[in-house]
C-alpha cells in the first residue's frame, strides 16, 4: 500500500513557494538509514546528514553508516519473543535493515546476530547507491533553519552531540534532554505471585489499631485504583540476608569511561548502595516501615516495592533497583525476592549514558513533534530502546513524513496519518512513547505493553505469547 519497488523521483506539482523538494534525515544510524530508505521508496529525495567521519561520538569508531556498538545481536527470532515478533512485522513492511541483518547473519541459535562490519558496510552500500539519497558528512547544529521550509527527521541516537542536544532542548522547550544513568528492571504483573505480593501505599496499607484482622483485610480488598499503583513484596530476615549476599557478589557490566563520570549519588546502583552495609537497603529502598504483611499482620523485615509503569497496569518497575548488574545476574538475583520467583522481566535494568526526549509529552504516535508538524524524531532519542525498536521508529516516522511531504507538495488539505494497531509491537511501542507519563523512561519491545488477549487467561506463557503474535500478524495481511 505504501511502497513502490523502484525509487523514482516524485513529481512535485504546485509546490509551495519556499518548500524544499526533499526530506532531511539527521543521523546515519539504524533509525536514520531505515527512514532514508523508506522515504526514497516513496519517490521522495532525501538528504541524509551524518557527522562521521568528521566527528565521532565517544562510542563510535567505524566510518560506515548503521554502526552497531554494544552487541551484534538483534535478539530472538522466535515469534514467542516480542523482539522476534517485531522483526517479523518489519519484514512484512519491507524493512531494509532487517533484510540486511537476515542476509549478514551469523550462527546464534534462535537469535538473529550479524557480522557487525559486514552489516554496516552492506547498509552503507545500499544507502549510497540509492539515487534519491544524498549523504552529507556534516554535523547539524541548527534545526530551526533546516525545518523552516522543509520536513526533518531527527535520528541522532543516545549519544547525540552536545551542540545538537542544546538545539533540541531549545526546540522542545525542555530545560534538558533526559540523561539517565541507571534504570530499574521492569516485570510483567501477570508473572508476580500474589499469594505473597499485596497492593497498597506506605502507612495507608498497614493495619490500624482499631481494626480487626477481618476489617483490615476487607479494606485492602476494596482499595482504589491509585492505592493499587504499588505492589509490595515482603521479606523475612533469612530471605533478605540470602538476597543481600548474592546481590553484593553478583557480576556487573563494565562501564565506558565517559559513562563513569556521569554516575550521581541520586542514581546509585542498588548493588553499590548495598555494599555500604547490610542494613543500608532496609533503611533505604527496602524499608518496611508503614506496611504489614497480610499473611502475618506483622511488619516484614524488609520490603520491595513495585510501581505501576504503564497506563493499563500490566508492567511494574522495581522501585530503587537501578542497577548495573549483568542481565543474567539480574534474573538470578532479583528472582530471589519473594513473589518474583517466576517473574518475567520485560526490561532489565541498565546504566549508561542515554539521551532521549520526553516523548510522552512531546510526540504523537507517528513520532511527530506536537509543537512543529515539520519535525519528526526516530530511534533511541525517542525512548524506544534497542536495535530493532530503533528501526521500527525510523520506519513509522518515515512513512508519516512522506505523507506530509505529499500533502505539502500537492497542496492537499489533509495528510494520511499512518499508525499501527496497539495489538502490534510497532504500534504498542509508538503508543507507549506518546502516552502521557510523568515517570517516562525508555522501553524495549515486550509483550507487557500489548493489550491482553480477550477471553480466558492462558496460563502457559509460550502459548499466550504465540496467540499475541498471531493476533499481531493479522494486521499485516
Amino acid at each position: 500500500m505504501f511502497f513502490s519497488p523502484t525509487p523514482k523521483a516524485l513529481k512535485i506539482t504546485e509546490k509551495g513557494e519556499n518548500m524544499k523538494d526533499y526530506i532531511t534525515v539527521i543521523g546515519g544510524g539504524l533509525a536514520g538509514c531505515e527512514a532514508a530508505y523508506q522515504i526514497a521508496k516513496q519517490g521522495i529525495n532525501v538528504k541524509l546528514y551524518e557527522m562521521k567521519p568528521k566527528k565521532f561520538s565517544p562510542a563510535h569508531t567505524n566510518k560506515n553508516l548503521a554502526e552497531i556498538v554494544c552487541s551484534n545481536s538483534f535478539k530472538s527470532n522466535l515469534l514467542t519473543n516480542a523482539s522476534g515478533l517485531l522483526k517479523e512485522e518489519l519484514r512484512k513492511l519491507d524493512s531494509l535493515l532487517i533484510r540486511i541483518a537476515d542476509n549478514t547473519s551469523v550462527s546464534a541459535g534462535q537469535a538473529l546476530a550479524v557480522d557487525r562490519e559486514v552489516f554496516a558496510q552492506r547498509v552503507t552500500d545500499e544507502i549510497t547507491k540509492n539515487p534519491l539519497i544524498e549523504i552529507i558528512n556534516k554535523e547539524i547544529t541548527d534545526i530551526e533553519e533546516i525545518s523552516q521550509d522543509g520536513i526533518v527527521i531527527i535520528a541522532t541516537g543516545p549519544l547525540t552531540s552536545e551542540d545538537l542536544a542544546k538545539q533540541i532542548s531549545k526546540l522542545t522547550g525542555e530545560d534538558k534532554l533526559y540523561f539517565y544513568d541507571a534504570a530499574a528492571p521492569i516485570v510483567s504483573k501477570s508473572s508476580i505471585d500474589f499469594d505473597i505480593a499485596f497492593y497498597g501505599d506506605r502507612y495507608s496499607q498497614e493495619k490500624k489499631k482499631e481494626e480487626t484482622i477481618e476489617q483490615w483485610k476487607e479494606r485492602l480488598e476494596s482499595q482504589t485504583k491509585e492505592e493499587r499503583s504499588y505492589i509490595n513484596l515482603p521479606m523475612t530476615k533469612e530471605e533478605y540476608e540470602e538476597f543481600y549476599k548474592e546481590l553484593i557478589n553478583a557480576e556487573v557490566v563494565t562501564l565506558h569511561d565517559f559513562e563513569k563520570r556521569e554516575i550521581f549519588e541520586g542514581c546509585m546502583p542498588i548493588e553499590i548502595m548495598a555494599k555500604r552495609g547490610i542494613d543500608t537497603l532496609r533503611f533505604g529502598p527496602l524499608k518496611p516501615v508503614g506496611f504489614d504483611d497480610p499473611r502475618t499482620a506483622k511488619r516484614p523485615y524488609a520490603l520491595v516495592q513495585l510501581r505501576q509503569d504503564d497506563k493499563q497496569a500490566s508492567i511494574y518497575n522495581l522501585v530503587g533497583f537501578q542497577t548495573n548488574l549483568k542481565f543474567g545476574e539480574q534474573k538470578r538475583v532479583f528472582s530471589m525476592i519473594p513473589g518474583l520467583k517466576n517473574a518475567e522481566f520485560v526490561k532489565y535494568g541498565v546504566m549508561h549514558r542515554n539521551t532521549y526526549i520526553n516523548s510522552s509529552k512531546l510526540l504523537d504516535e507517528t513520532y511527530n513533534l506536537k509543537s512543529n508538524s515539520n519535525i519528526y524524531f526516530a530511534g533511541q532519542i525517542t525512548g524506544v530502546e534497542g536495535y530493532v525498536e530503533s528501526i521500527s521508529s525510523g520506519l513509522v516516522s518515515a512513512l508519516n513524513a512522506s505523507e506530509l511531504f505529499k500533502k505539502k507538495s500537492n497542496n492537499l488539505k489533509e495528510k494520511t496519518k499512518i499508525t499501527f494497531s496497539e495489538e502490534t509491537v510497532i504500534g504498542a511501542l509508538a503508543k507507549y512513547i506518546s502516552t502521557p507519563n510523568s515517570k517516562f523512561q525508555p522501553m524495549n519491545a515486550n509483550f507487557g505493553i500489548l493489550p491482553e488477549l480477550e477471553g480466558k487467561k492462558i496460563k502457559d506463557k509460550k502459548e499466550r505469547y504465540m496467540n499475541l503474535a498471531k493476533r499481531s500478524l493479522k494486521h499485516f495481511k
